[in-house]
This record gives structure tokens, C-alpha cells and sequence, in this order.
């Protein structure tokens, strides 16, 4: 039961008559009485009022949600509000949205005839990625003097998926076209050692003699054309269609937020657009995200269901708070392919400290993949290093400098062992990880 500032104002009525005879000098006594009278009126007003709500508890609800919303984007949530009692109700109904999810409005005035229904909408707009629920709704009912209101909650759980913006797609048309123009300046058929088939062709000293088909040496044999056996060798190229694995440090530093967004956040963004490009190019994608277990994975898609069920994934990830255990990402790719690949680590190298599992685990992948290491650089830091109109200024800046040759001293310590690196900016590192693939590509290493 709550009571309205409709009930309070009818009380605060009762002082009048205290005051006035309080004033006129006498006892008192006959003001007391009418104050006492005053408030068993009220509460006999109130009780009535109460009696005559309907129950909250005579009413069925229904919801309606769409399963998956993008971050930033809006949604509808539908919910019926059926009255199957015998009076009317007259009330307030609340939905206890979590505030993440940006519910707008969360309360609604009802006024629904015994036997009807109406339809609250209320708008969605999340701002956080994840499953965002609400568990029950609040109905709140008033008498018809509007004094006082029973009250009840309600169960009628919902949630809805909030996938990754992917607000870098605005880079892929420009990717693309440039894409479409590496594989028409490529040459296609180039021979060499791959281990894709490309043709059959007669020996020639110098071949491998391991490349030989003895059934279409057999094919060919002419015992009646006088130049007898001809011996036939297979001829190979390099595979068009590569392997790329993305990598995503789920760890502690991905938690840091930079230029108002989260580390992981735009690892995911980068590796949306990647794969896009990557799926249009014919190439093979696979993502693990892994800090000490494997928080996601995606693999075996291709085309359409490739983005689907990485931003699928990607809804639910949230950074953990651990250390990386490079020593197990090795093993981990390995378990995804055995052939060579590009494999990509998202991942923080500010410091040489914390990279050291980085630059341990490198070797391993560098021996038999090719790696590239894209992580974000804070514009923040980089603008420091030009600003010194004072003494607290020149301390940022050489702190910004500070901070900057450690992330150099890791780039350059990546590159000795054979990796990549890729750094940018939030709005920056996924057109640079996309532009690099495309430089490899291009070179004919991937």
C-alpha cells in the first residue's frame, strides 16, 4: 500500500482548526478533538479509497522484444497490460528496465476498463553491450479519490542482445574497391612451389622427381606413336585462399579505456572489419577470444553467418580482470589450423613489463604463422608531447615521451622475433589493421 500528496495535503486540512482555536486562548481541548476527528475521517476516506482499487495482482502481462539491438541503436519493447479483474484500474505501471539498457518512459498512467487491454512502448537504447533484462514490472493501483494505492510486482522477465555498433563498416566500401583492384593487377596462376594443383606438364631435368604422376605418365604412354614414355609432373602455386585467426586479448588491459572507449571495444571493431575484408577476399576467418579460458570463439563460417555469429559472440564478452597467459595462445591457434596462417593479436604492448609473456610466446607463432600486433595508442598521449606552456606541462609531456618509447621498444622487439605491429588510434586502428592486410596481400604474402 503507498498513499498519494493528495492524502498528505487532506491531513495537513486538520491543523487549520488547531490553529484558530489555539489562537482564541482556550484549553485547547476542543482543537484536539477536531484534529483527532479529522484524522479518523481522513483514514476512513483512505480505507475506502483503497477498498474500491482495483488489485493490481488481476493483471496478466505479455512482453514483446526484438532478440538483438546494436549498440547505440534504438528498440521497441512492447509490453500488454490485461485487467482481468472486475473493476477499473487506475494507476501507474513501472518497468524495472536495468538503466544501461535506456528504457524511455519506464512509467506509464493506465486507466484500463475490467476485461481490456492496452499496449505500453517503451523505447530502448543501450549504451552498454551485453544481455540487458528486466525481471518484473510494478503495478501501482489508486482508488477513485486518488488517496491511497495498492501495489504489486509483477513478474514478466525479457531481455535483449546488444551487439557490437561495428561503426567501422564506413571504412569497407574504400577496402573493397581497393581490394578488387590488388586482384585485378594480380596474376593469379603464378607457379612455384604451393600446394594448390595447377596443371600437368612433360619433365624436365631439374624437376622434383617427387612431383611426378605415374598414373598420367601412364595416360600418356604411346607405344605405337615412337617416342615412348613421356614422364608427367605435377605443377603447383601458391594458395589464393589463406587462413586468418584473430586473437583477442580478453585480459586486464582490455579493460582500459581510451579516448572514451573501452580497449575491447575497438578490438572488436578491427576485427569486424578484417573480416569482412578478409570473407570478401575468399580468405578463411577465425576468432578466439582468450585471457586464461576461452571467453568466445567462431569458427567453419563464412559470408554473412561470419559477422552474425562474431558480433554474437562478441555481445557477451566483457574484459576479466587477470593476467594474459601467452603461453597458452600457441596452442590454441594450433588447435584452430595447422597450416600457415596470418595471425592476428589484438592486444595492449604499452610497456616492455607487461609484454614480456607477449615477446615469450612470439617465437612460437612466428616460426610457423605470420603475425601482426595491432594495439591502440592513446591520442591523449601523443597530443601531451606537444603541450609544454608550463612546468606541470613539461612533466606530462615527458611522461607522454616516456610512455611512447616503451611502446617503441616493444614494436622493435616484436619486429626482431618477426612479427608486425599495427598502433592507432580508436577511430584509427581498424582502417590501419585492413590497410595492412590488403600491403600483404599485395606483397604476395598472404
Amino acid at each position: 500500500m503507498t498513499v498519494s500528496g493528495r492524502f498528505v495535503a487532506l491531513l495537513a486540512l486538520g491543523v487549520v482548526p488547531v490553529v484558530l482555536l489555539g489562537l482564541g486562548g482556550g484549553s485547547g481541548a476542543p482543537a484536539y478533538l477536531a484534529l483527532g476527528g479529522w484524522l479518523v475521517l481522513c483514514v476512513v476516506l483512505g480505507a475506502i479509497d483503497l477498498t474500491a482499487a482495483a488489485s493490481p495482482r488481476a493483471v496478466r502481462l505479455e512482453r514483446t522484444l526484438p532478440a538483438r539491438v546494436r549498440l547505440g541503436a534504438e528498440a521497441e519493447s512492447e509490453l500488454l497490460v490485461t485487467n482481468t479483474g472486475r473493476r477499473m484500474l487506475r494507476g501507474m505501471v513501472r518497468d524495472a528496465w536495468e538503466p544501461s539498457a535506456g528504457a524511455a518512459p519506464t512509467r506509464t498512467r493506465v486507466s484500463i476498463p475490467a476485461g481490456e487491454r492496452r499496449r505500453i512502448v517503451a523505447s530502448l537504447r543501450p549504451w552498454r553491450r551485453g544481455e540487458r533484462r528486466v525481471a518484473a514490472v510494478t503495478v501501482r493501483s489508486w482508488g477513485p479519490l486518488h488517496l491511497w494505492a495498492r501495489q504489486a510486482t509483477l513478474e514478466a522477465p525479457g531481455r535483449i542482445r546488444v551487439l557490437p555498433p561495428f561503426t567501422s563498416r564506413k571504412h569497407l566500401p574504400s577496402r573493397l574497391a581497393r581490394l578488387r583492384e590488388l586482384e585485378g593487377s594480380t596474376t593469379v596462376l603464378l607457379r612455384g612451389q604451393g600446394t594448390e594443383f595447377d596443371s600437368l606438364r612433360e619433365y624436365v631435368r631439374g624437376d622434383d622427381v617427387r612431383s611426378i604422376d605415374w598414373r598420367a605418365t601412364a595416360r600418356r604412354h604411346d607405344p605405337t606413336g615412337g617416342r615412348g614414355a613421356r614422364v608427367m609432373v605435377r605443377t603447383w602455386r601458391p594458395e589464393r585462399d589463406r587462413r586468418v585467426v584473430i586473437v583477442i586479448d580478453t585480459a586486464r588491459t582490455s579493460a582500459a579505456r581510451v579516448a572514451d572507449e573501452p580497449r575491447i571495444d575497438t578490438a572488436f571493431e578491427s576485427s569486424l572489419l578484417l573480416a569482412a575484408l578478409a570473407t570478401r577476399a575468399g580468405d578463411r576467418v577465425d576468432l578466439i577470444a582468450y585471457d586464461r579460458v576461452v571467453r568466445g570463439r567462431v569458427q567453419g563460417a563464412s559470408g554473412p553467418e561470419l559477422l552474425s555469429r562474431m558480433v554474437d559472440a562478441m555481445a557477451g564478452i566483457e574484459p576479466s580482470l587477470i593476467e594474459m597467459d601467452w603461453s597458452a595462445v600457441p596452442s590454441q591457434v594450433a588447435q584452430i589450423t595447422s597450416q600457415r596462417s596470418l595471425v592476428v593479436l589484438l592486444t595492449s604492448i604499452e610497456s616492455p613489463g607487461a609484454s614480456r609473456g607477449l615477446l615469450s610466446a612470439l617465437p612460437q607463432l612466428t616460426a610457423k604463422h605470420l603475425v601482426v600486433v595491432a594495439s591502440v595508442t592513446d591520442p591523449d598521449t601523443i597530443a601531451a608531447t606537444g603541450e609544454r606552456p608550463n612546468r606541470e606541462a613539461v612533466y606530462r609531456a615527458a611522461a607522454a615521451e616516456r610512455s611512447l618509447l616503451d611502446v617503441s621498444r616493444v614494436t622493435a622487439a616484436v619486429r626482431r622475433l618477426g612479427g608486425d605491429v599495427v598502433t592507432g588510434a580508436p577511430a584509427d586502428l581498424p582502417p590501419a589493421l585492413a590497410d595492412r592486410y590488403l600491403a600483404l596481400k599485395a606483397a604476395g604474402r598472404l
